[in-house]
């Protein structure tokens, strides 16, 4: 099969795609320090038929990888997140000697919570190596924050080799000696905070919350930095729940350690909340680089639609236009529009309770629209 583009004499185009894993130290630090990527040029129809093939290939698909890409945007449910971190992390200068207390960022799926903390490690990361150095007194790389993801049924075994690895140290031995292993790389690069991943996953989902308490009780004591855990569900398993019974003191030390954070879903139930929802679209809107693309396709016409299929939550809105945008592209509509959005396909939980919120919206029970935007409708 041949791998020549279709063009005679056409230079071979890489494509800004970037493919790493934050779970590995090389991937964290292109998070990290990645440079920011460049909106592409916004042209009308006629300047996109004025390209070359091998032209209009190369800026679509510029176009496609940055629709994907967009954000994190600065929401306020993001900045109220990012500042509850910092007041935790930052404000934990206590001596080795001392536990530091954790922070657990539970929240529904498709909200964003692991892109928005990971946003606040990278800037943390990036202030402290500002402040402090790209290397330690002894030498090491400084690595101030680290990031690691769960997978289902992960032991505390599992969870040390997840630490080791991310730092590419060995993953042989037992859990004690991984956690050895793991403490000595915190203690030498310095590292102040560990973020941990779909936390919900630790020791299986069918595991008591005893049991989950003092798994993270153990990472508590034995890492002297921040934990901060992100995960669905784990309060709902009751590990930080209050009236503990005499034989439950490991749900309840856990308990008093650990600050429990949420991300919540955008909802237009007062006016603030549809401001919010309408400054969000706006901001999204300013990113997208379609040829038809006018002021209002998303915060005017498309509102209440797009509230609908995404039900509030940042993660399946933007799924659903990042498809939208390949869809505009490829077929040449060049714009977002209800009829060319019904057939982009989101995520399940969002197309289940799609019908309800439509339904209230065409009764006159929702809207989105704030009160001085609503004449205009």
């Amino acid at each position: 099969m041949s791998t020549t583009s279709a063009d005679d004499g056409a230079e071979p185009f890489e494509g800004d795609d970037r493919q790493y894993s934050p779970t590995r130290l090389s991937g964290w630090l292109q998070e990290v320090y990645g440079p920011d990527r460049i909106q592409p040029e916004q042209m009308s129809r006629a300047q996109l038929a004025d390209l070359s093939p091998q032209a209009l290939r190369v800026h679509n698909d510029h176009r496609e990888v940055w629709h994907a890409n967009i954000g994190p945007i600065d929401t306020p449910q993001l900045l109220a997140l990012h500042a509850d971190l910092g007041e935790i992390i930052e404000s934990n200068r206590h001596d080795g000697n001392k536990t530091k207390p954790a922070a657990l960022v539970d929240a529904y799926p498709g909200l964003g919570k692991s892109t928005a903390v990971r946003a606040y490690g990278c800037d943390l990361f990036r202030r402290q190596v500002g402040l402090r150095g790209q290397t330690t007194p002894s030498g090491a790389r400084r690595v101030p924050v680290i990031y690691i993801a769960l997978s289902g049924n992960t032991q505390i075994r599992g969870l040390n080799a997840s630490i080791c690895r991310f730092y590419g140290l060995p993953v042989s031995g037992d859990a004690d000696t991984l956690a050895e292993r793991a403490v000595d790389a915190v203690l030498s690069m310095k590292t102040v905070a560990i973020i941990i991943d779909d936390i919900h996953f630790l020791a299986g989902a069918n595991s008591n919350s005893v049991r989950m308490a003092n798994q993270l009780k153990y990472l508590s004591n034995v890492f002297p930095v921040t934990l901060i855990f992100v995960g669905v569900g784990v309060q709902h398993r009751g590990v930080l729940r209050e009236g503990f019974s005499d034989n439950e003191t490991e749900l309840a030390q856990f308990g008093r350690r650990t600050t429990p954070l949420t991300l919540p879903p955008f909802q237009v139930d007062d006016e603030e909340g549809r401001i919010e929802w309408r400054t969000l679209l706006k901001t999204i809107e300013q990113n997208l680089v379609l040829a038809e693309k006018y002021p209002g396709m998303l915060a005017e016409n498309l509102s209440d639609y797009l509230f609908a299929r995404s039900t509030g939550h940042f993660a399946s809105l933007m799924a659903l236009i990042n498809r939208g945008c390949l869809r505009a592209i490829r077929s040449g509509h060049e714009r977002l529009d209800e009829e060319l959005m019904n057939r982009v396909k989101n995520d399940a939980a969002a197309e289940e309770a799609r019908k309800e919120l439509e339904a209230a919206i065409k009764a006159g029970l929702k809207t989105t629209r704030p009160q001085q935007h609503r004449k205009s409708a």
